[in-house]
């Protein structure tokens, strides 16, 4: 979901694997994702986990807007696996999209799987080492809406563990708190000078004074939306999660896990090194309070100082930073990129966001209205495709209940008409400690309309939408006791998971399923399996 020109791509993609017409100017490009475990050693520790390749973080998959993009995924690990192509539509095809028995059955070790095009692992917490970023130029001769920068640099947040993150997850899930705390952050893989044994290894962005470069970021930390900062520099936002922006000058970003933002860097200050920094924002909670850096180095001959100057960030928990930075982002809506925001919706959805503490007082799991996602032993995708029953129920509710402290199990899904278009509204809940929740879609991008701090006011803030220039996005921070709303239009038919992208919320089951159906013509219709789809 790197590019900010990946909305346009991903579309010619689909139809390119699915039997449209392929230019003859595209080009096929095939990679190989073997995953296995290797040996890597960060703050003095060594320790064996989960890759692809070998490589951490990576590799980064690179394509140009018309190309025809094959992965093979081969697992020679000890344990289950599925990749998900975040932000990939999978235009009528579910069955690549990822998610661990929500659309497919998992890649066994000894067995491989092919998809089609942000990549990570989908199962349990196999995406703290496997991930990286997935980067679709712009055709030839297709300039960007801006002018061209002199080079393009992927930044991509992360975490390490001393520990194995299996045992981390399998503790977490037995005794039902808070999981521990990692170690540290990690830009590009590397922790920063800040940290032991890793000075040597801090990564070093070497600038021309004068210059602008083109900052691809994303978000790959489990459990924390990032601030992000440059000393003595601001930047211009150009666009999020594949989709253009008005552009806009600001000196932090704010970033949720899984989310992309592109912005520029104008070299515009006096040759020197500047820490290049970022560290989380955490409403409430037990999280690592550290800062991971990454040195701006220009180029020529200087002084070099012997301390960096750093950045300053706002506090911790300052929710007003967070949602005042997410509140600039706006559509371009022009002639050349106009957007088509859904004016009058089919249904209205109202979807509360919830830590529970009933019926069991040392249960602590998670909810969508009041439903704590259970996951089944045979993949939702597959039930529905095949009638098969059992597997899941057709009635996750439109609304919550009116008491919000006891929940229910279920692997419950919510059918949509093709072709509908929905409003929904996330409210987050303060049942035992409000926070900020990153909730992603897959199969769809949809419209940020409206919100808000405090209880969502059916009368009172629809008037107040944006229908001008809403931002198109794919993860969305609902902010903590607060509401965000959301319209798109389902007309991408399958099964499609919803969830919030922190991993311990998603544990304890703060999820839930979409059905959208078949429209009435061919092209409107879910295509069939493909012949090797991993065995449940």
């Amino acid at each position: 979901m790197w590019s900010i020109t990946k909305v346009f791509i991903l579309q010619i993609i689909c139809i390119l694997l699915l039997g449209g017409i392929k230019s003859s100017h595209a080009a096929v490009r095939r990679y190989t994702f073997v995953l296995q475990n290797s040996s890597h050693t960060r703050l003095c520790t060594n320790k064996t986990m989960l890759t692809i390749n070998g490589q951490f973080p990576g590799p980064t998959i690179y394509a140009r807007k018309g190309d025809l993009v094959i992965v093979d995924v081969i697992n020679r690990a000890g344990q289950n696996i599925t990749i998900h192509w975040h932000g990939v539509k999978m235009s009528r095809y579910p069955w690549s999209d990822g998610p661990e028995f929500v659309t497919q059955c998992p890649i066994s070790p000894g067995t491989r799987d092919f998809d089609t095009l942000w990549w990570h692992a989908h199962s349990e917490w196999s995406r703290a080492s496997v991930y990286d970023a997935l980067i679709i130029l712009p055709e030839r001769n297709q300039p960007y809406p801006f002018p061209k920068p002199h080079a393009e640099v992927p930044i991509l947040l992360g975490e390490w563990w001393n520990s194995d993150v299996q045992e981390v997850m399998e503790e977490f899930l037995a005794n039902r708190g808070d999981p521990n705390v990692f170690d540290d952050f990690l830009i590009n893989g590397q922790p920063g000078d800040l940290y032991s044994c890793s000075r040597q290894d801090t990564f070093r962005l070497t600038v021309e004074f004068g210059r602008t470069y083109l900052i691809r970021m994303v978000n790959a930390v489990m459990n924390n939306i990032m601030f992000f900062r440059i000393a003595n520099h601001n930047i211009t936002i150009i666009g999020s999660d594949a989709t253009y922006t008005k552009q806009f000058s600001s000196d932090y970003i704010t970033i949720s896990p899984g989310q992309t933002i592109d912005f520029l860097l104008e070299a515009n200050q006096p040759p020197s090194h500047y820490y290049m920094d970022s560290r989380a924002y955490a409403s409430t909670g037990n999280f690592d309070n550290t800062t991971t850096t990454r040195i701006l180095q220009y180029s020529r001959n200087y002084t070099i100082p012997s301390s960096p100057p750093l950045p300053t960030f706002p506090e911790f928990n300052d929710t007003s930073a967070s949602v005042n930075y997410t509140t600039r982002l706006r559509s371009l809506a022009n002639k050349k990129y106009p957007i088509d925001v859904p004016l009058n919706f089919t249904d209205i959805l109202f979807f509360t966001l919830s830590i529970n503490v009933r019926p069991c007082p040392l249960n602590a799991p998670s909810s969508v209205n009041n439903v704590t996602m259970v996951l089944p032993r045979t993949d939702i995708l597959q039930a529905y495709y095949r009638n098969i029953s059992g597997v899941y129920e057709n009635d996750f509710p439109d609304n919550p209940p009116f008491h919000l402290i006891t929940r229910k199990d279920g692997t419950a899904v919510n059918i949509l008409d093709y072709n509908a278009t929905m409003e929904l509204v996330f409210q987050g809940t303060n049942t035992v400690a409000g926070v900020d929740h990153p909730m992603h879609l897959h199969g769809y991008s949809f419209y940020v309309v409206g919100f808000g701090l405090g209880n969502f006011g059916r009368v009172r803030d629809p008037p107040q939408y944006n229908l001008v220039d809403p931002p198109l996005m794919e993860t969305i921070a609902v902010p903590v006791n607060g509401w965000t709303s959301i319209r798109f239009q389902a007309n991408n038919p399958g099964v499609w998971f919803m969830h919030c992208h922190f991993e311990r919320h998603v544990s304890w089951g703060m999820g839930m399923v979409f059905i959208v159906r078949n429209g009435r013509g061919p092209t409107t219709r879910m295509l069939p399996p493909p012949p090797d789809m991993p065995r449940c």
